[in-house]
């Protein structure tokens, strides 16, 4: 099976032999970040570094002032933590060590957006704002995040790119010393909490979603089995969902055509269409039909996330699995989950992530594909 491993370019740029690293694993390609959120990295190899902190969601490479002049929504470079185009070198690098690289972009995923036009940011039916969190029916965040798409995919050394968080964010948030834990969220919770209501989605949802009222929303939420026979949420998926898919089939199309012959994109995707966060939900059979494949997380099983897009003919199906023991990762058991994921119709694997594993985790990711 092709692997890909994930990686950021502070991973490689500086570190004369981190890309052969990469490559001894057994990889045929690095997925490599091009837009990302802001985050707090290890980099336990590096001989400069140790800890990495991108301050704020950012492009790593230079944005282009021509595109983005006189836009009131436009993307920011890193700051010291990749300066310059620490994409473009970390990709020349990795493609002279023998991998073909892939951008990995970040779209509906932005904290400094958030903050600095709060209007943007997903509404939830208590009125509290997500700012983490771009609302993708928004026609000036639409617009935005689909030319970040296109600059940030097509990147001089891409031969594909991997688009996360291309659809609905919502509640769940890993979000800086986050004390949500105490909500107990299921299902059901973790959707209505992630529904929005901000201008743009109330008249959505007036007009398609039956009339749906953030107080019935919070109704629902105040029940003791929120949304039993999830009724409120079929009525208000149809807005969401109407959205999502015109949203991706605008980006895809978009990066398509500035993209050369050949050019692979694949949505991080969840077969649940209700789902919001980085493998936002889709519709198995629509996605099929507009992009060339999906990654679909399966650190908690493969099983019932895999076979709706294989049965869908979607093209790759790249499963995706933590290999960080820190992060509750299992490399030791790789050979095994993927064998089972190709069982259930992977085509390819992904694994997250090469920069963050400690040495004995990358071990035994060797180890299991030269087993495979």
């Amino acid at each position: 099976m092709r692997a890909s491993a994930f990686l950021y370019p502070w991973d490689v740029r500086g570190d004369a032999a981190a890309a052969g690293r990469v490559a001894d694993l057994g990889v045929q390609q690095a997925t490599l970040a091009s837009a990302y959120h802001s985050t707090r990295a290890v980099t336990p190899r590096h001989p400069r570094h140790r800890i990495v902190t991108a301050e704020h969601a950012a492009v790593l490479y230079p944005p282009s002032g021509e595109r983005w002049a006189g836009r009131e929504l436009r993307p920011y470079a890193a700051g010291g933590w990749a300066p310059g185009d620490a994409f473009g070198e970390a990709a020349a690098a990795l493609a002279d060590a023998g991998l073909a690289v892939h951008s990995w972009v970040v779209l509906a995923h932005n904290s400094r957006l958030g903050a600095e036009h709060p209007e943007t940011s997903v509404v939830n039916a208590y009125g509290d704002r997500y700012p983490w969190a771009p609302c993708i029916a928004r026609p000036e965040v639409a617009a935005y995040l689909t030319d970040l798409a296109v600059e940030a995919a097509v990147r001089p050394g891409a031969a594909g790119t991997e688009l996360e968080s291309c659809g609905w964010y919502g509640l769940a948030h890993l979000h800086a010393h986050d004390k949500t834990a105490g909500f107990a969220a299921g299902e059901a919770e973790q959707y209505l909490m992630s529904v929005c209501f901000c201008a743009v989605c109330r008249a959505g949802l007036a007009e398609h979603g039956d009339g749906v009222t953030p107080e019935e929303v919070r109704a629902a939420l105040a029940d003791g089995a929120p949304d039993a026979d999830g009724a409120l949420r079929r009525r208000t998926m149809g807005w969401r969902g109407r959205v999502a898919r015109a949203f991706q089939e605008r980006v895809v199309a978009a990066v398509r055509a500035a993209a050369p012959a050949g050019f692979r994109i694949l949505l991080h995707a969840d077969p649940h269409p209700h789902r919001t966060g980085a493998n936002t939900g889709v519709d198995a059979g629509h996605i099929a039909k507009v992009a060339d494949g999906v990654v679909v997380p399966c650190a908690g099983g493969p099983e019932g996330m895999l076979e709706p897009f294989a049965a869908a003919g979607a093209g790759v199906v790249a499963a995706n699995f933590t290999v960080v023991g820190g992060m509750g990762g299992s490399p030791a058991t790789l050979a095994a989950d993927a064998a089972r994921a190709r069982a259930l119709g992977a085509t390819e694997l992904r694994l997250y992530h090469a920069g963050l594993a400690s040495t004995a985790d990358l071990a035994a990711v060797r180890e299991a594909l030269r087993a495979l």
